[in-house]
This record gives C-alpha cells, sequence and structure tokens, in this order.
C-alpha cells in the first residue's frame, strides 16, 4: 500500500493533531495510519522501513551475487524480496519470482500490500509457481534472459524437499555459477530456525539459517536478515 507522503511528513501531521485535539502522540499516530489504510501505526511504519530497506539493498547488488535474505514468519522477507523486484523493474531490468510457497494470486495479493499492479509490469515480470521448481527447472525457464535480471526464489529449504530432485548443496552451487556467467542477481529466501532467540541478538544471522540439509552457506555472497523492523546487511566478507 503505498503512503500519500513520505513518513516524516505523516510524523509531523500526526504530531499537529495530537496539539490541536489534545489526544497523546500515540493515539494521533494510529489515527494517520488508519488514513493511509493501516490498522496502526507501528504496521504503517514496518511497511515504510521494508520499502526504504529494499531501495538501499538494491543499490548494493551487483550481476553475479547470490544473496540470502532470511527472516522468522510474519518478518517481512517476502514482502521485501517483492519491494526489491520492484526496484529492479522500474530501474529497467527483468524481474522473475519463483516460488513453491504461494499461489498466483497470493503473489498479486503481494504487490497490492505494496501499491503496485504487477499487470503494469507484464514486459518485464514473470511469475512461475510450479512444484517442479529446483536449479535445472530454474535455469531452463530462464532460458536467454538478460543480465541484470533480479530472480527470488521462494524458499531456499524447499528445493529438494522432492526426493528426485538433486541436494539443496548441489542446487545452491550450479545457480551459483549461472548468476555468475550470466550476471544475474539470484535472491533466496530463508527460514530461520526456531532456536533464533531475539534477546540476544536484533537480527538473526547465518548461524541461525535452518538446514535440514548440509549447505555452505558461504556461498552467498550478500545477506540480509531481519526482525521486527530491524535488518541486517552484510555483503561478502
Amino acid at each position: 500500500m503505498k503512503l500519500s507522503a513520505p513518513i516524516y511528513h505523516l510524523k509531523r501531521k500526526a504530531k499537529l493533531l495530537s496539539r490541536q485535539e489534545k489526544i497523546p502522540l500515540h493515539e494521533a499516530l494510529d489515527r494517520i495510519a488508519v488514513e493511509e489504510g493501516f490498522r496502526q501505526w507501528s504496521l504503517l511504519s514496518a511497511r515504510a522501513s521494508v520499502a526504504s530497506t529494499a531501495s538501499k539493498l538494491f543499490t548494493q547488488f551487483r550481476p553475479g551475487d547470490l544473496a540470502l535474505i532470511g527472516a522468522r514468519p510474519g518478518h517481512g522477507k517476502t514482502l521485501l524480496s517483492t519491494e526489491i523486484l520492484v526496484e529492479a523493474m522500474k530501474a529497467g531490468n527483468r524481474g522473475v519470482f519463483f516460488t513453491l510457497e504461494y499461489t498466483e494470486q497470493h503473489v498479486k495479493d503481494l504487490f497490492r500490500t505494496i501499491g503496485v499492479d504487477v499487470a503494469d509490469f507484464r514486459d518485464r515480470f514473470e511469475l512461475d509457481t510450479s512444484d517442479a521448481i529446483s536449479a535445472d527447472f530454474i535455469i531452463k525457464r530462464l532460458g536467454p534472459v538478460p543480465r541484470g535480471t533480479v530472480v527470488v526464489i521462494d524458499y531456499l529449504q524447499l528445493l529438494d524437499q522432492q526426493r528426485e530432485k538433486p541436494t539443496l548443496a548441489d542446487q545452491v552451487r550450479v545457480l551459483k555459477v549461472f548468476a555468475h556467467d550470466r550476471g544475474l542477481i539470484i535472491i533466496f529466501l530463508s527460514q530461520i530456525d526456531r532456536s533464533y532467540d531475539a534477546s540476544t541478538k536484533a537480527c538473526p544471522d547465518l548461524g541461525d539459517v535452518r538446514l535440514p540439509n548440509p549447505l555452505d552457506l558461504t556461498l552467498f555472497s550478500k545477506t540480509c536478515f531481519l526482525h521486527e523492523g530491524n535488518a541486517q546487511f552484510r555483503g561478502a566478507s
């Protein structure tokens, strides 16, 4: 859902409303949030944070990157990847979304959540929800896509869930080589292990990635972890 004004303008509007109506600031903020289509200010703020993070992340990615975005459920990793695809397509690049988790309608709804009609990018956007998604499937499906294409794979832990598919480690290595050779940006979404304790660190890290099967996480050149509005980005070490 697109905001009617930058968040700092909305905060200023809430402060003015608080003074005029002599109500607590948090109540004024929630009223502004409702006007913008959100149930409360915290949800509006989280949406603005994701949009800002996506814009910053997109400028950090380079052709050939294999990236990982990790978070617990409900903390914005899919929304963030959608925002990154929009940033890429606005810049004139292609965006491709492979998902083993969502339906086509669900993905369209994700775009609507951030105020975007996916039909506006029909010449730059491709969506695949096939159960057959794997490294080989992705490579064949992409075909001769141009350099700079941004590919999101939702999600890492589902790639080798079917026994007939190659191991997760083999698939990630193949896609890393493919991204490098073709100049693509491939972003994996990832689950986080339930043992992650937010009281000990603001965001998860590579040590918290849920790995039902072995995988060398140093294969990823860029990572971003999310939790409760916080984002931690790391480039290659």
